[in-house]
Parts: structure tokens; sequence; C-alpha cells
């Protein structure tokens, strides 16, 4: 959906929106079942021996890979966090599933750079809306190469997410099953869900309910983000013509509260792009609403987390909150200090511009960041 078809969406009168919102809450409950019903098969399935099946994953620059490609493929960052927040839940380590969120924010960007090549026809067009779609790429890796390494020697996030989890519901030794409104809810949609995979023989009974929580995540975040763009475009149109180009503060408040409302940090960010190559605003302008943008998609893994109960509820909440972390973290580190704040923008507008006189280096850069060289860090990491 491209930005004059979202700014142009079907307005809603009054009286007969309630049918949509009904359906938004039946749909996040689906969600919230699917992510425990990912956990309890992914439980089942490797038989509390999580750390071994995802052994391949320990070392963090392929569990980033994995993040990046799974998210690029899918082309849904919330999707792709609420699968891992159920991993988590059955037993995955928190420390292995730590870089694949961060690749779930890399893998995210592809979205709006694959927008801003419908503006390739026209040179100058397609060199402000190239450089809006790519400033978003640059900050998430510079993001990535500040904070991987960080969180490799000293497990900063891990530990602050833990200590906030832990606060929010208790120690992992605490179990909330008997006053978790939420798990009570629902118990009897999974317990559904396993009695008619369980007909499979083994382990296939367990690979089936994962998959088809994967299949109802997919969905409900789909059709949930639709809903809330019929139903809030109107507002979400609003907060960003006031927001936009009053101070990167407000810049970056409206991008996390835009992309709250529709669920989408793609859908937000790729609107921005034909908006920057019209000539609307300037990459300067834009710039912190994607950081924001990063900020509000944290919301559906969260939201994800409340279906998990018992001491695995705290893992589940744990990751959930480094997502939510590690971008506060990487928009006052990187937009916060003056040294850093610039280079986003500066790579942005080089490649730009080189992609702008030969659009070879645009396909290139789409390739390489998300195909080759995530395949060629896998190969230097299996070296060492």
């Amino acid at each position: 959906m491209n930005s004059s078809e979202v700014l142009q969406a079907p307005k809603v009168s009054t009286g007969s929106r309630w049918p949509q919102w009904l359906a938004v809450v039946v749909l996040v409950y689906v969600l919230i079942s699917a992510v425990s019903m990912i956990g309890s098969g992914f439980k089942a399935a490797t038989g509390g021996q999580a750390q071994e099946l995802f052994e391949f994953a320990s070392n963090p620059y392929v569990g980033l890979v994995i993040g990046i490609v799974a998210t690029a493929l899918i082309q849904s960052s919330s999707t792709v966090t609420s699968l891992i927040v159920g991993m988590v839940a059955g037993g995955l380590p928190v420390t292995i599933a730590i870089p694949m969120i961060m690749g779930s924010n890399v893998g995210t960007t592809v979205t709006n750079t694959l927008v801003s090549l419908g503006h390739v026809r026209d040179k100058n067009e397609f060199r402000r809306a190239f450089s809006a779609a790519t400033v978003h790429d640059f900050f998430n890796l510079i993001a990535v190469a500040i904070f991987l390494p960080l969180e490799i020697m000293f497990g900063f996030l891990e530990q602050v997410a833990l200590w906030l989890s832990t606060f929010l519901i208790g120690s992992d030794s605490y179990s909330m099953s008997d006053i978790n409104v939420i798990k009570m809810l629902t118990k009897p949609f999974v317990n559904a869900m396993g009695d008619v995979t369980s007909v499979l023989p083994g382990v296939l009974g367990s690979v089936a309910l994962i998959i088809v929580g994967l299949l109802f995540i997919f969905a409900a975040i789909t059709y949930i983000g639709k809903l809330l763009k019929v139903l809030m475009v109107g507002k979400a149109k609003e907060v960003l013509h006031s927001a936009i180009g009053r101070g990167p503060v407000t810049g970056i408040a409206s991008g996390a509260l835009v992309t709250t409302f529709v669920q989408s940090s793609s859908t937000t960010t790729s609107l921005m792009v034909p908006l920057a190559g019209s000539g609307t605003f300037s990459l300067k302008q834009i710039y912190p609403f994607m950081l924001g943008a990063n900020i509000g998609t944290t919301v559906t893994a969260l939201l994800a987390a409340t279906a998990i109960s018992g001491a695995l509820a705290v893992a589940a909440l744990e990751i959930a909150l480094v997502h939510f972390l590690f971008n506060v973290f990487a928009v006052c580190v990187i937009f916060g200090l003056p040294l850093l704040r610039n280079l986003p923008i500066i790579g942005a507008e080089w490649l730009a511009g080189i992609a702008a006189e030969r659009k070879v280096f645009a396909a290139a850069w789409v390739l390489g960041v998300f195909i080759a060289v995530p395949l060629l860090m896998i190969a230097a990491s299996m070296a060492l």
C-alpha cells in the first residue's frame, strides 16, 4: 500500500466503527493465543532441549543473520519478533534470541528501500526517495554495529531487560498461572488447537502447532494493520502532518505514535518515502520520524509477551523488552550524540547520489545488505 492509498483510505462513520473495533479485539486475542501456541509447540517439539537445537545460532552473528533474512523475506518485523517471543517461551535462550531481534530491526528496512525504487524514472525524485529509505537502513546498521558487540561483551540489554521483567511480574521462580487473566482467556483456544494438531504422530503434532501458530500470527498482524489503517488513518495523518518538521523530539514521538496506530513500521516508514521523493518533507525532517517508528513497532512483541505465564513468563517479557530497549537506547546514543547523529544522513545522501546516477547500485545495495553481507558474515564467523 503506498502513501496516497494510506492517506486517502476510506472514512468510516462513527456509528459503523464498532464491528471493526470488535474485529481488532478478536485479532489481538488470536495473536496472543498464537504466541502461546508457538511456545507450547516449541517446548514440546524440542523436549526442553532448545539450546541444543539452536546450537548453530549460538554464534551471535548467525543469530543476527537469521533475524535479517527472516524479516526481509516475511516483510514484517512484528511477525518475526512475535515468533521469537513464542520460541523463548518454549525454551529458546534469551542470549541466542537477542541477535535475532537486532537482525529483525535491519530486515524490516528492506520494505521502504524497495518502495523507493518506484521513483527510479526521475533522477532527482529517486535521489530524495532513496535517501529517505536508506537513512533507516544506515541507522539500524549503525545501531547493530554499536550494540551487538556491547551485548556480546557485557550483556547489558539482557541484564536491564531481566531486571525490568522481574520487577514487573516477579522472579523467574514465581508462577503466574493462577492469576494471569490473559492466560486464562487464551487457554481454551490454545488447548483446542493443541487437540487438533495432536492427531499427528509424535513430534509432528508439536511442529504443526508451531506452524499453525505462526500462520495465525501472520494473519492477525496483517489484518490488524489493515483494520487500524482504516480506523486510525485520519488520526495518523493528523499526527503526521502536525508533527513532521517541528523538531526531532516531536518527530520521534509522532513516528512511534503513528506506528502504534497502524501496527507496522514498514507501513509508516514506507509512507515517508514518497513524501520525501516529492519534496514535501526533507530528509532531516523525516529522519526522526523513522527512529520513532523503530520504537513504535516494539508494542507488538510486548503485547505478545502477555500470553506467557509460569517460569518462562520472565524470559518472554525479557526478550520483548530487549527489543524495546535496543531501539530506545539506539535513538538516545546515535541521535543523542552530535558525533553520530548525522552519520545515517551522510551515508544515505552519499549512497542516493551514486544510485541516482547508476541505478545498478540501488539493486546492489538491496542484494548486498540483505543477502550477500549476511552470508559473508556467516562464512567469516564459521572460519574463526
